[in-house]
């Protein structure tokens, strides 16, 4: 996986990063942000062609991967998505990127969204792969959604009931949640698969993991409370699953709308893996849409 990438540790804001980079030293920048539970191997089947036109960074988020799992705090704090996107911001500054564009799947588009607030001018356009805004998916909970997506209310029971029940099979619990999601099926390459299992094996890992789930149902919604009324302000491209809870629970383009002056989006033929299922045609909706954002002279990191 990731021919021609450069794999190096980046330090954030209180956490190193383990980064996968490529493509053109002039080229406009593109983060990628992945899922849980998974890494930046996600991105394995669309980064490479990105990187043909872009500079692509792929991080292992704080908590995930080969990334620092820093210590967490009552608060769930140093796993909230606002946490998660300073370090994004960090690094690509280390990078001397001052603005880029993002795009993201599954808590990754999560920390997106988060970007998008706290760094309006950093961000030029956004494409999230199956999401809908964290605070309306809560506030708009079924007992359908809560059954297709229990992992959402069991990993954020206190420490240790899930870590424990985790860390009794951590590959059992994998497969049974992501396959599962994928309809039985199995998407996943060999080579990014052994490395989801290697990096989920890690009880540093299931806990940090928790943790991200601990502060999407806590401080998340405190900060995105704080913030309402406040929309993001670049484009946003929503691409969701038609074969996933996103499209049989919730109204997504709608809910989008409410939170994003200029949004756009459709559902794609796939299940919630989609940059794994049908990776030539998101990367096709991720160069259309980021296409009319030209590459310029890179910007200086301030």
């Amino acid at each position: 996986m990731f021919e021609d990438f450069v794999e190096e540790y980046i330090e954030g804001d209180g956490a190193n990063l383990f980064v996968r980079r490529s493509g053109p030293k002039n080229a406009k920048p593109i983060v990628l942000l992945h899922g849980y539970p998974q890494t930046s191997a996600m991105w394995h089947a669309v980064a490479p062609i990105l990187s043909g036109s872009y500079q692509v960074i792929c991080p292992d988020l704080r908590g995930y991967g080969a990334s620092d799992k820093p210590n967490s705090d009552a608060n769930h704090y140093p796993y909230s998505k606002r946490a998660m996107a300073k370090d994004i911001v960090a690094m690509m500054k280390r990078l001397g990127h001052n603005k880029f564009l993002v795009g993201a799947h599954d808590r990754g588009a999560r920390v997106a969204h988060r970007l998008g607030l706290d760094y309006p001018d950093r961000i030029e356009a956004m494409v999230l792969l199956d999401i809908a805004p964290t605070r309306e998916m809560y506030a708009g909970t079924s007992a359908n959604f809560a059954q297709i997506y229990w992992h959402w209310f069991f990993l954020t029971q206190p420490n240790p009931l899930p870590e424990k029940m985790i860390s009794a099979d951590p590959e059992g619990f994998w497969k049974l949640k992501c396959l599962n999601q994928a309809h039985g099926q199995n998407p996943f390459s060999p080579e990014a698969l052994a490395e989801y299992l290697a990096s989920f094996k890690d009880p540093n890992t299931i806990h940090s993991t928790c943790e991200d789930y601990r502060a999407a149902a806590s401080i998340d919604i405190e900060h995105d409370d704080a913030d309402q009324g406040k929309k993001l302000t670049m484009p946003i491209l929503a691409l969701w699953a038609k074969f996933g809870v996103i499209e049989s629970c919730f109204n997504a383009l709608d809910l989008w709308q409410q939170r994003a002056l200029h949004v756009e989006g459709e559902a794609l033929a796939a299940t919630h893996y989609m940059a794994e299922e049908i990776p030539q045609e998101v990367t096709k909706h991720m160069l259309e849409f980021f296409s009319q954002y030209p590459i310029h002279k890179k910007e200086t990191a301030q």
